[in-house]
């Protein structure tokens, strides 16, 4: 099988392997860009962007997709209290020492938007601009106590079949129009088949790290994450149907922010697939911070 990328393995500070995807590493005429998954996801996710804007005909661009530490191919953490923002943002930046890229326009879903938030305040000269897919500085309890429902608490598939089922079931009503094959892409991006069967793509510790919030009480203040990004062109996404950011959290983004563009996705919830028209936004959104010359 020929694959459009080639594996890139990077050992974290604490020797954690880490896995990304790094896809057209020899384009150096472009900024490269950088995709961060959500919190249980992995760098599969960002596949038809990454094929999309590294097999351009005209001036091809890096992508460099992540799996986090006890996600995707990257080795489980023995403590799962390492599943972490702060740590996670530590991996992110030896995975790019490591690829030896000094600038890039980050592309960050769900937790990867925080990530993405986070390097903007501890290392700007890294940041060219940023696409934020469903989240901001202002996050629904509601959103999060569903995630937490079933983040490493799904029944396990015996089949694709069954995988779908499963996933349509849990969230149909954040994207009513998705197709068969589109819930099909998500049940492999959740699950993998093994010698034993299908198994999650991630550390079902990471549960844990949920277990802990309080959501009845006030969240974090995320603003001055959000603040330190205005130097920085931002495209922010949002699903029409999510209950993680609000349409009203994203037009305070607009207000607060010199250039934001707001992009509204109908029928979709908490995350928005990076696929189709949401492609060519991307791309356009891309060319503008960086422009052929």
């Amino acid at each position: 099988m020929s694959y459009s990328y080639r594996d890139l393995f990077v050992s974290a500070a604490d020797g954690l392997r880490l896995y990304a995807r790094d896809y057209a590493p020899e384009a150096r005429d472009a900024l490269p860009v950088i995709g961060l998954p959500g919190l249980a996801r992995t760098s599969a996710d960002f596949h038809d962007l990454a094929q999309a804007l590294s097999q351009a005909p005209v001036r091809p661009r890096r992508f460099v997709s992540l799996d986090y530490r006890g996600r995707g191919r990257s080795h489980w953490d023995q403590d799962w209290r390492n599943y972490d923002v702060k740590l996670e943002v530590s991996d992110t930046l030896q995975v790019l020492a490591a690829a030896g890229i000094e600038k890039a326009i980050f592309v960050g879903t769900s937790r990867g938007g925080l990530i993405t938030m986070a390097l903007g305040a501890a290392r700007p000269d890294l940041m060219a601009g940023a696409i934020l897919n469903d989240v901001g500085p202002v996050l629904e309890a509601d959103g999060l106590k569903r995630i937490r429902s079933y983040i490493g608490k799904q029944p396990t598939p015996r089949t694709i079949e069954e995988a779908v089922d499963i996933l349509r079931r849990q969230s149909e009503i954040q994207f009513p129009r998705y197709t068969n094959e589109q819930w099909e892409k998500m049940a492999r991006g959740t699950w993998h088949e093994s010698a034993d069967g299908y198994v999650l793509n991630y550390d079902p510790r990471l549960m844990k790290t949920l277990e802990g919030l309080d959501l009845e009480a006030p969240l974090p203040d995320l603003w001055p994450l959000f603040e330190a990004m205005k130097p920085f062109p931002v495209l922010a996404i949002r699903g029409g149907n999510s209950d993680l950011l609000t349409a009203a959290t994203l037009q305070m983004m607009k207000e607060r922010h010199p250039d934001l563009t707001p992009v509204t996705i109908p029928d979709q919830g908490h995350a928005p697939s990076l696929e189709g028209d949401l492609i060519q936004v991307i791309k356009d959104f891309i060319a503008r911070i960086d422009p052929r010359d």
